[in-house]
């Protein structure tokens, strides 16, 4: 099968990395997606374990057209009873980026008008749209005048793992939370500190990628479930199988100034069933006196919508402060959409990655914390 997994700007390399460690083969990574090959076993293998992928499309056909009426014809050439059947419910999306096609939604239509017309005229019961919970999701992306049609084969969002029931303002995206820490190429090799951990994203995909425990394990339902080839068997072999999962021998350490957002932290942590691996703690960042020991820190520090805007540059330079003086020998990950506010962390990051939070530009930097001056530790360790 031809497949295609989705995926949040900037992870594409992860997530191209975790499909061939699956065993994909043709991989090429694209604008927000990666193409690959595989069969059945890997389309719910890539489903079940990608921490980075927002789901998971299969390829039906491609073809160039110029205007609606040729999407029409294109999509009525289909045999859709090859992936729907009578009576059954399907919905569509529709994404376009054409000069031609202007209007995702007028695509839509077109799509669906060909699909119920060419059950029609063999016959058929027609399919019927369902927008929540369809029986069949498809997805059409127009590019200029070409015309791609996918089958979901993940149905909601892969992103919505099932752990997280309570919410802070603001919360980070699980995908884009687990892409972070792949990123770093932590593997759970030490503690992991979150000092803003809000609701508790980031801690709990660092410790399920520590256990190397998969996202799915919390998902109860998958849109292939509902296909006509779905292999219930495989699939259950597939989610069964805990043989890859490794032991933790450190800790999550999280800490909020919310009481709130605390709370929220800790009711997520025991929905995901990792209570003895994350410690959680009401405390300002800046009355951090003591880091717990061989670690990384990530941290995703509050921005515009989430605290007043006189008091946003004074949060990144406690960060910087508190990074010098408490997290000496620390790889420190922060993700930021403001460029002064970050900047005012006033240390010289040693990479930079640009990513995207929900619809904010950010940029993801790494700093080394050295004890001494940079420059001093460099010519050191050049010796």
């Amino acid at each position: 099968m031809n497949l295609v997994a989705k995926t949040l700007y900037g992870l594409e390399e992860v997530l191209a990395k975790e499909l061939i460690e699956l065993g994909a083969d043709q991989v090429q990574i694209g604008r927000r997606m990666v193409s690959f090959e595989g069969d059945l076993e890997l389309l719910y293998k890539a489903n079940f374990h990608c921490r980075a992928a927002l789901r998971i499309l299969k390829f039906i056909t491609q073809f160039k057209a110029k205007n609606p009426d040729e999407i029409y014809e294109q999509i009525k050439k289909i045999d859709w009873t090859d992936y729907l059947q009578e009576k059954k419910t399907f919905a569509i999306d529709a994404v376009v980026n054409s000069e031609t096609f202007t209007h995702s939604k007028f695509v839509t239509y077109r799509v669906k008008d060909a699909i119920v017309d060419a059950f029609a005229e063999q016959g058929k019961l027609r399919p019927s749209i369902r927008i929540n919970n369809p029986d069949v999701q498809l997805h059409i992306h127009v590019s200029h005048n070409d015309c791609s049609v996918y089958l979901d084969s993940s149905g909601e969002s892969l992103h919505k793992r099932g752990y997280r029931t309570e919410e802070g303002s603001a919360p980070l995206n699980e995908v884009l939370a687990a892409g972070m820490i792949l990123q770093t190429g932590w593997r759970g090799e030490s503690n992991f500190v979150d000092p803003m951990c809000g609701s508790g994203t980031l801690l709990i995909e660092a410790v399920l990628i520590a256990l190397n425990i998969a996202p799915g394990v919390f998902r109860d339902h998958y849109a292939f479930e509902k296909w006509d080839d779905f292999d219930a068997e495989l699939f259950q072999r597939i989610s069964a199988d805990d043989s890859g999962e490794r032991e933790f021998h450190y800790k999550a350490y999280g800490s909020d100034i919310s009481p709130k957002a605390i709370a929220a932290a800790a009711k997520n942590v025991k929905n995901a069933g990792l209570t003895n691996y994350i410690e959680l703690k009401i405390m300002p960042f800046e009355q951090m006196t003591e880091n717990p020991g061989k670690g990384i820190l990530i941290t995703n520090p509050p921005y515009g919508e989430r605290i007043r805007p006189r008091d946003l540059l004074d949060v990144y330079a406690t960060i910087g402060e508190r990074l010098k003086h408490v997290f000496t020998g620390y790889e420190a990950w922060i993700i930021s959409s403001n460029p002064e506010g970050i900047d005012k962390i006033g240390l010289k990051p040693s990479s930079k990655t640009k990513l995207m939070n929900g619809s904010l530009d950010c940029e993801y930097r790494r700093y080394e914390i050295f004890a001494g001056k940079r420059i001093e530790v460099i010519k050191h360790k050049q010796k």
